[in-house]
């Protein structure tokens, strides 16, 4: 979940009549659509909360491959924790989009979400998020009308306009003179998708005759709702405009997020997708059976972070790596102040923690995310987490 870091005012002059097409587009047909979906509820978006849990909550999957691990061995974890998921009552799991990180294995969200949804039946699927950018609208329509045709009424867009990775290999994804311009563009892009989505462009459009498939061409479909992704107040805003869903990067910009919450109420227009804001945070939290057993795993996560932010990305280390590594003085203190914005420890500390972040910031939901070593060790978190809610127990999809 991230947006390329700029601030709510940021760029305002390059973006001006890109926004004013997205948003006019997002509008202009919300009388012919006014048919019980802008609540949010017809439509996938808003949830009831689970067992006791306070908010709905959801999956956010970053596919993380620990040392001595495999990305195939970390694909079939994330099977596992869907199916977990779905069977718990968590409302939906997300794929991230990442590049060029040997521990994560989520370069290729509408792949693995294929593969999800062959092995679910109930929990909805989605992205968080495509970085739009990356890609052309066209292909994104095309991927999502495919997982939408595949899974109905179960799949989430979730955008977002950061990179996804460094920008050498953003140029690498993106081809020469793009990189620049990609997050000014973003609302233009996010118009065209949305008409790719729709089949609707006007007449005399140069891509009037241009049809995503599947997709309404072919006769009445579905089609997955559009979420805004971010870190700072840029999608913020322009997810309010547009009344659109919005989910915030808390996870890896926790300063920021009482801000730019505030910053996408105040700005949020009622749609024909919403008629009130919906927010949702990334969080990351980690439960097990003991206080140091959480914090091992989280340990390694938090090293594995250091080592991206400062130029050496790997494999996410084992628990006796993290445990023996010799931090200097300043790596200790992001390490601590990564480790503060972690919710984990046992059951009762990680509800206690996840309670009073959703009442801080008055979230609609919470999207929880395990960055840990151990595949088993995100598996059982999400299980102790589940079971400390009361969330109800379902037979699993059958494959």
């Amino acid at each position: 979940m991230s947006d390329a870091g700029d601030d709510a005012q940021g760029r305002a002059s390059g973006r001006g009549a890109a926004n004013r097409n997205a948003n006019g587009h997002a509008n202009e047909h919300a009388n012919e659509h006014a048919d019980g979906r802008a609540n949010g509820r017809a439509n996938g978006i808003r949830a009831t909360a689970p067992g006791r849990a306070t908010v709905p909550l959801s999956v956010l999957d970053l596919v993380t491959v620990g040392a001595g691990s495999t990305a195939h061995a970390s694909l079939r974890t994330s099977v596992e924790i869907a199916r977990l998921a779905e069977s718990r009552g968590y409302h939906r799991h997300w794929v991230a989009e990442h590049h060029s990180m040997p521990g994560v294995a989520s370069s290729s969200p509408a792949v693995i979400l294929a593969h999800l949804a062959a092995h679910t039946s109930r929990i909805r699927l989605g992205s968080g998020g495509v970085m739009l950018p990356n890609h052309a609208p066209l292909a994104v329509a095309e991927q999502f009308g495919t997982l939408e045709a595949l899974a109905p009424g179960r799949i989430d867009l979730g955008l977002g306009r950061a990179p996804g990775t460094d920008g050498r290999t953003a140029a690498a994804l993106r081809g020469p003179g793009r990189l620049d311009e990609a997050a000014d563009e973003f609302p233009r892009q996010l118009a065209e998708l949305t008409r790719f989505l729709d089949d609707d462009f006007p007449d005399g459009h140069p891509y009037a005759r241009v049809h995503a498939v599947p997709g309404p061409v072919q006769g009445p479909a579905g089609r997955p709702p559009l979420w805004l992704l971010g870190s700072s107040g840029f999608s913020a805003r322009l997810a309010g405009e547009l009344g659109l869903p919005f989910a915030y990067a808390h996870h890896f910009s926790a300063a920021g997020t009482l801000p730019a919450l505030d910053l996408y109420r105040q700005s949020f227009r009622p749609s024909a997708v919403l008629d009130a804001p919906y927010a949702v945070i990334g969080v990351s939290a980690l439960a097990a059976d003991t206080d140091g057993a959480a914090r091992a795993q989280v340990l390694t996560g938090a090293l594995s972070m250091l080592r991206l932010r400062t130029g050496r990305p790997g494999l996410i280390p084992t628990p006796e790596e993290a445990a023996a590594y010799p931090f200097s003085p300043l790596e200790r203190e992001f390490v601590d102040s990564w480790l503060a914005n972690v919710v984990h420890g046992t059951p009762d500390e990680v509800r206690t923690g996840l309670d009073d972040l959703a009442k801080r910031t008055g979230a609609d939901e919470l999207m929880l995310t395990s960055n840990a070593h151990s595949g088993a060790a995100r598996l059982r978190s999400y299980e102790l987490i589940a079971d400390v809610y009361g969330m109800p127990l379902e037979a699993p999809a059958a494959d």
